[in-house]
């Protein structure tokens, strides 16, 4: 498995400034990932045998079937099939439920664990050049803004791995750039709801247009809307 198309430079994705930062890791990593399985990994044992196993969430099938190589997932959904003909129940079968319960949503992913391993690795270098460097601190504190996720993943991530003598000023830059982005969009969709009274007809509606947009956005680390 080529880990280095999980890897991306803590300085290059910062310095791009595009959103969330984490996002935007995800977004590359998810592109990376789909041109990967769906090209090269398809003649790696290692990886059809993961792929086999894991399978894919309907969010990461999909960007799978934008890709021009139809036969590339036939192949891939051909084995997952095969190898779900062996157990299709999965671990859906095992343990013991109450009278009336469901089992649990199952569903793995194939790219999801990848991603999630690549973000655990990001965290872990973010928070190691935070306190080192100064560069990426200012660096880190004039990204536009996190999503609510992702500024909940960090802040629990940090309170267990940053030095504690770091974890204030880091929180900090945390609450900064996502509560400033909550204060924006709440402002926003307000104003948008009001355009709807009588009494503002003919009003400027600002940056409202796509506040209904951005808010999920930013709720969901979703993908951004276009700019109008």
């Amino acid at each position: 498995m080529q880990e280095s198309i999980f890897t991306i430079p803590v300085t290059e994705l910062l310095e791009e400034k595009n959103g969330c930062p984490i996002c935007a890791m995800v977004r590359v990593l998810e592109q990376r990932s789909v041109e990967y399985i769906m090209g090269a990994a398809m003649m790696e044992p290692d990886v059809r045998i993961e792929t086999n196993r894991l399978g894919f969430c309907a969010h990461h099938f999909a960007q799978m079937r934008t890709q021009k190589n139809r036969l590339s997932l036939a192949l891939i959904l051909q084995s997952h099939l095969q190898e779900l003909q062996k157990n299709p129940m999965g671990s859906a079968g095992s343990g013991k439920l109450k009278r009336g319960q469901l089992p649990p949503k199952e569903e793995s992913c194939f790219v999801c664990d990848r991603i999630q391993w690549a973000q655990v690795r990001f965290f872990h270098t973010l928070l190691q050049q935070y306190a080192a460097q100064e560069d990426l601190r200012k660096l880190w504190k004039e990204q536009p803004f996190l999503c609510l996720p992702h500024y909940r993943q960090l802040t629990a991530y940090a309170k267990q791995n940053l030095d504690k003598h770091w974890q204030k000023n880091f929180q900090q830059s945390l609450d900064d750039l996502c509560l400033k982005q909550l204060d924006e969009l709440e402002a926003d969709v307000s104003h948008y709801c009001k355009m709807f009274d009588y009494r503002s007809k003919g009003s400027d509606w600002g940056n409202s247009r796509d506040s209904i947009e951005r808010s999920i956005a930013f709720l969901t680390s979703g993908e951004m809307p276009s700019q109008p």
